[in-house]
């Protein structure tokens, strides 16, 4: 990693005796020998450990280790980090592709970055590494020969998108949806989409790509995916299969594993930026055969011989009632049993939300439901209704389950903090 050799030399003044850098690392339990540790929030009380491991380098905001050749010491270790990050993008060759958007975000970056990895050397944002840490951070995984770097960014706060999208560079954009996520602190959708297409101003149009039926996002210019005839590509004859979804973009047939419609769109986001890179159809096939999708999205799970769907990472209203929709038009001899809870970050009319999605629910033929949480204990006092059952925690539906709802096929949403996964 010459370049990042000399990025440290540029960045700090000083002309630092160091050969080999293995990696750049945030977590003291993961260094190596020659790995640079930059420590962040409680990281500088393992400084010596880590130097103790063979660190090459240390980044840390602590002067009492302001006399050791092998540690920087900063104001800040996060803007440094930052700072970093964006001096070594800008050495690079490799293309950037920013994504963001209410939903989606992680799924579709492991899509596309799936499907260029069939014809380049592709690296992509690990888990939900998304923010003003974890941007810089998978900045600083790149290598010089990588020539895409899939770059996931999240946000709650107005002002982070312009953030990251300086520190990455930029080449391409992707917005999945404008949605009711992060509420608490932007309010309204309005907020979340003036925020969310600041990207479009890194990027030259042809270089956007945007769902085009999302209300929002039909306003801006660039490269328009979904159903409507007004878009530049159109997905036609969608439909959902015991292997995923199958579906046509521009008259061309294409299969997803994952299922979901909203997974049909994420996937055909990831084909037309494909086509417009020079991918051919082949070529994009094979990438969304080979999709490593991260953990809890649509991940269907046998354990003890109960058939689990795992979709709860995360949860907004638009993501949730399409999980139910996607559960609800998949074919199944069994049963099926929802576990809906809570959502976070909805603001100040978040049981209204919750009413919401208990209403759209019950529009399904999906045969019960488990709710869990507060506010779904608040939003259930509006129902009657036989085939709603309210628990209180986690424990008490392992014991339903296990007592009533064995064979039936299980599915699982709400928001990260539930962790429904426990469940399993």
């Amino acid at each position: 990693m010459e370049k990042l050799i000399e990025t440290l030399n540029e960045t700090f003044g000083k002309i630092f005796e160091i050969n080999h850098i293995s990696k750049v690392e945030i977590d003291s339990r993961k260094i190596g020998k020659d790995d640079v540790f930059i420590a962040i929030n409680n990281g500088k009380n393992y400084i010596q450990e880590v130097l103790d491991k063979g660190a090459s380098l240390v980044i840390c905001d602590d002067s009492h280790w302001k006399n050791n050749n092998k540690v920087i010491v900063v104001e800040d270790s996060i803007k440094a980090m930052q700072l970093l990050a964006k001096n070594y993008r800008q050495k690079l060759n490799t293309k950037i592709i920013g994504i963001t958007g209410s939903e989606g975000k992680t799924t579709t970056k492991d899509i596309i970055h799936g499907v260029l990895s069939s014809k380049y050397k592709a690296k992509k944002t690990l888990g939900n590494y998304n923010n003003h840490i974890g941007l810089p951070f998978t900045i600083l995984q790149l290598k010089e020969d990588d020539e895409f770097g899939v770059i996931e960014m999240g946000m709650s706060h107005k002002g982070e998108i312009p953030i990251l999208c300086e520190i990455a560079g930029i080449d391409y954009g992707v917005i999945t949806n404008i949605g009711d996520s992060h509420l608490e602190f932007m309010i309204n959708r309005d907020n979340v989409f003036e925020e969310k297409s600041q990207i479009k101003n890194y990027i030259p149009k042809e270089n956007l790509f945007i769902f085009g039926d999302d209300v929002y996002l039909s306003k801006l210019l660039g490269n328009k995916i979904g159903f409507n005839s007004e878009n530049n590509f159109i997905i036609n004859n969608y439909t959902e299969t015991s292997e995923g979804v199958k579906f046509s973009l521009n008259n061309e047939n294409y299969l997803f594993k994952l299922n979901g419609k909203h997974n049909c769109i994420n996937a055909s986001i990831a084909i037309s930026l494909g086509l417009s890179l020079g991918l051919s159809k082949e070529e994009i096939q094979t990438g969304l055969d080979s999709v490593q999708v991260t953990p809890m999205r649509f991940e269907k799970i046998v354990k003890n011989g109960i058939f689990y769907i795992n979709d709860a990472y995360n949860a907004s209203p638009v993501s949730m009632k399409a999980s139910l929709e996607t559960f609800n038009n998949i074919k199944f001899d069994n049963k099926k049993l929802a576990i809906i809870a809570d959502m976070g970050e909805m603001g100040a009319d978040e049981i209204k939300y919750h009413k919401d999605v208990i209403d759209f629910a019950l529009t399904t033929e999906i045969d019960n439901f488990i709710l869990l949480g507060e506010r779904m204990k608040k939003a259930l006092e509006n129902f009657n209704d036989e085939r709603l059952i309210f628990c209180n925690s986690k424990e008490e539906i392992k014991e339903l389950i296990n007592k009533k709802y064995k064979d039936n096929i299980i599915l699982l949403k709400g928001s990260n903090f539930n962790h429904l996964w426990e469940i399993i």
